[in-house]
């Protein structure tokens, strides 16, 4: 309770200094999610054409590329610094942290607080209208809302796993940000369409090496067509758990590799 009444106190601070500059902020949260909808309306407008993929409908795939998309917002809002921690790294600002009593992990986290109210509210639209148009035809019923809400915060959780462990190279390697294109920016991107359209390799990559796919992929399976049971989503928390537990293992192992800049 203690570390999390800090995480709290410093999150506090880091919102009071970026509203600061307030036009700066809602002006980013503006472009953000017009961004991210124009991105959408691009591959709904190709998906219009097509009654079905690989029997997935226009609203299923909205609900896979609403759901990736507001774990993503939850994650980087939350824990945005780790994301760049290469910039840390090479400007010995990390260094900083060190010093402060708290967890370095937990100081990294709080550091730049960025709601991503832009990424929130054009997924929320999109997946409330899936939900809507699902529930309407009785593809899904109601209980779909409370689980959907569930595969968003094991998809966060997930997804700041995956991206702690890519960090955490940055200590052997110093420059990730190509290695974060793959492992987060491009992984990412993948699972906002059926995975069902990849071939094996792919797939097996997005499920196990970079797990991705475990975040909404494999949780819709369930949710929208019933497969496998409901045996599913525990599996799928459980897998998000222990992976989260190997990855904070990984970074305390790397953060005594870290070596200093010296400036």
């Amino acid at each position: 309770m203690n570390t999390l009444r800090m995480y709290v106190l410093l999150i506090r601070a880091s919102i009071r200094s970026r509203m600061q500059y307030k036009f700066n902020f809602w002006l980013s949260t503006l472009l953000a999610a017009v961004v991210n909808a124009t991105d959408f309306l691009l591959i709904s407008i190709i998906l219009w054409k097509f009654d079905n993929i690989q029997e997935w409908s226009l609203y299923d795939i909205g609900y896979l590329y609403s759901t990736i998309l507001l774990s993503k917002a939850l994650y980087r809002s939350f824990a945005n610094d780790v994301h760049h921690l290469e910039k840390y790294l090479v400007s010995g600002d990390l260094d900083g942290l060190l010093i402060r009593p708290v967890p370095v992990l937990l100081a990294l986290m709080s550091q730049n607080f960025r709601p991503m109210f832009g990424e929130c509210i054009q997924g929320g639209i999109i997946l409330t209208l899936c939900l809507s148009h699902m529930m309407s035809i009785g593809q899904v019923t109601w209980l779909a809302v409370p689980l959907t809400l569930l595969i968003l915060v094991t998809g966060a959780a997930l997804l700041f796993a995956i991206g702690l462990g890519t960090a955490t190279f940055g200590f052997w390697i110093t420059r990730i940000s190509d290695l974060q294109n793959l492992t987060e920016d491009a992984a990412r991107t993948a699972v906002q369409y059926p995975m069902d359209l990849y071939p094996l390799w792919l797939r097996t990559v997005l499920l196990t090496l970079i797990p991705v796919g475990m975040a909404n992929y494999i949780p819709a399976l369930y949710v929208l067509r019933g497969e496998f049971g409901w045996w599913l989503l525990p599996g799928v928390m459980l897998f998000t758990v222990v992976f989260l537990g190997l990855m904070l293992r990984f970074w305390k192992l790397g953060l005594t590799r870290y070596q200093s800049t010296g400036s």
